[in-house]
């Protein structure tokens, strides 16, 4: 038999494995003509030119250079102050979402409020809240609250009920059915169902996630420190205004290794849950 031949068998076997069809090819090649069309409007109006590209790296290393050596600039009580805050608003931004995400999410799951019309409005709203970032939320908190920590810890809180009360509902709607049938057929109310059949499944899930969002909060509370909503971000944006970089070198530093213990420790906590 001829290797035409083999060909045409394979191809027989498993049609598009040797002979891509015409209409596939011309798919992928006008698609990547769409996106090289795309790319190079992009580049032309942002003005990326050589020129910008090459003087932005070379001030990033000339800063580079004046953050060597590290130093807190005898501020080292501060600054450890200013990441125990930061972490405070993590944590309690933490727990106000999930405070708000409960009841959202017993909204949310299909097993838990049958009703087409309240879970079609509870999930259109989540939705709509979930696009804004926490940067927006800090940004009108501060405006509206003032500088400090109570709006990172609102900015937070409010970000991330959306998000937690969507996965809270999926976790729910996840629940093995076997277990709250039983729980039925023993004449358990829906109350009774919900508290012995549906929480201890849904739960190990729910905490997990938390302390995921705990560990991106902490990342989050120091960015919009940034915008006034206190913490280290402050401290990181008073530092990089005065142009004090050996200084913002220690407190990325020092940011780095806080991040570093609370991710393990909530790796620690995620492993006994699961």
């Amino acid at each position: 038999m001829s290797d035409l031949a083999l060909l045409q068998q394979a191809e027989a076997l498993a049609p598009g494995a040797i002979f891509t069809p015409i209409t596939n090819r011309v798919k992928f090649w006008l698609g990547l003509i769409a996106f090289a069309i795309v790319f190079t409007a992009a580049w032309i109006d942002l003005e990326l030119t050589y020129s910008v590209l090459a003087g932005g790296f070379g001030k990033l290393g000339q800063i580079l250079g004046t953050m060597v050596p590290p130093t807190s600039g005898g501020q080292l009580e501060r600054l450890l102050w200013a990441i125990a805050q930061t972490l405070a608003i993590a944590v309690l931004g933490t727990v106000l979402a999930v405070v708000g995400a409960l009841p959202l999410g017993l909204l949310a799951a299909r097993n838990i409020v049958p009703n087409p019309m309240i879970h079609f409005i509870v999930r259109r709203i989540m939705d709509i809240f979930r696009g804004i970032p926490v940067l927006v939320w800090a940004l009108i908190l501060v405006a509206a609250v003032g500088l400090g920590p109570i709006p990172g810890i609102l900015a937070i809180g409010f970000a991330d009920i959306p998000r937690l009360a969507k996965l809270f509902g999926e976790a729910l709607e996840n629940a093995d059915e076997r277990q709250r049938d039983s729980l039925r057929a023993t004449g358990s109310p829906d109350i009774g169902v919900l508290r012995f059949g549906t929480l201890p499944q849904a739960l190990p899930v729910c905490l997990s996630q938390c302390l995921y969002y705990l560990e991106q909060n902490f990342r989050s509370a120091a960015i919009v420190g940034v915008v006034g909503a206190g913490g280290i971000g402050f401290e990181l944006d008073e530092r990089i205004r005065i142009f004090a970089f050996d200084e913002v070198a220690f407190i990325v530093l020092l940011y780095i290794v806080a991040v570093t213990v609370l991710d393990l420790g909530s790796q620690w906590l995620r492993t006994r849950l699961t």
